[in-house]
């Protein structure tokens, strides 16, 4: 459901368009907040979701907030403009699942905001390849001058050590912190697992990744993968994360 913010930026051709959606949303949340929420579906089951499980205000705002920047299409300057974005859009809607879970707790959000962060970073890596065919790279720049890369490699496809080092040196960052959010995994609760079960996906990308050695536009890396549900399930079963 809460989706939309991040389908308005891939639906318009105009900035001023996205704008305005992101200025109908905070108004929803607002009327959502008041008892007056729109006419309109999301809104609506926003609301009851919010009345149902008291849903903390500031993390939608957070997520319009920030989506609304993610609008200019640029670069992010370096790794920890990337990682703010992660924690201010999938971080935050970790803790609103935490919530509607029934789960308040310091290390559960500590480790939400880890996973959230992994998340965001591997959002990035897996959307490099549509982003390139449209002219458009994401990835962040401190690390691309670092190695001596431009936009233009990862435009034309070049798949050359010094591009995948920059992808090792992203997705070493997404590992990191997934490991530290398994650090808290003794003092999480149990009833908080459901939330973080987004991290077999990313632990299956990163593993996927590393076998290709690092080549982003690999054919492998767009597939499906069709082991997920086993080891979904396998995560539920042991009850890890």
């Amino acid at each position: 459901m809460w989706n939309w913010p991040r389908q308005i930026k891939d639906s318009i051709t105009q900035k001023t368009t996205g704008l305005m959606r992101m200025q109908f949303w905070r108004d929803a949340v607002e009327g959502i907040y008041c008892d007056n929420p729109p006419h309109q579906p999301i809104a609506t089951e926003l609301w009851r979701a919010v009345k149902r499980h008291n849903l903390t205000k500031m993390w939608f705002m957070k997520i319009i907030d920030e989506r609304e920047k993610n609008l200019d299409d640029r670069a992010y300057r370096n790794i920890q403009e990337l990682e703010k974005y992660a924690e201010n859009t999938q971080t935050a809607l970790l803790y609103l699942t935490l919530e509607t879970l029934g789960v308040r707790d310091v290390h559960a959000d500590h480790a939400a905001s880890h996973i959230g962060k992994a998340q965001g970073i591997v959002t990035c890596l897996r959307a490099t390849p549509y982003h390139c065919t449209r002219q458009k790279v994401f990835l962040p720049m401190d690390i691309c001058i670092l190695h001596g890369v431009s936009q233009e490699d990862f435009i034309r496809g070049k798949q050359e050590k010094n591009v995948r080092d920059v992808i090792y040196d992203i997705a070493s960052q997404a590992h990191i912190h997934l490991e530290h959010a398994r650090s808290f995994s003794k003092k999480v609760p149990v009833k908080a697992y459901p939330a973080f079960f987004c991290t077999v996906a990313l632990d299956d990308y990163l593993c996927n990744v590393r076998k290709v050695d690092f080549n982003i536009f690999h054919p492998s890396l767009q597939r499906k993968s069709t082991l997920l549900p086993l080891h979904l399930y396998i995560r539920s079963w042991k009850k890890t994360y």
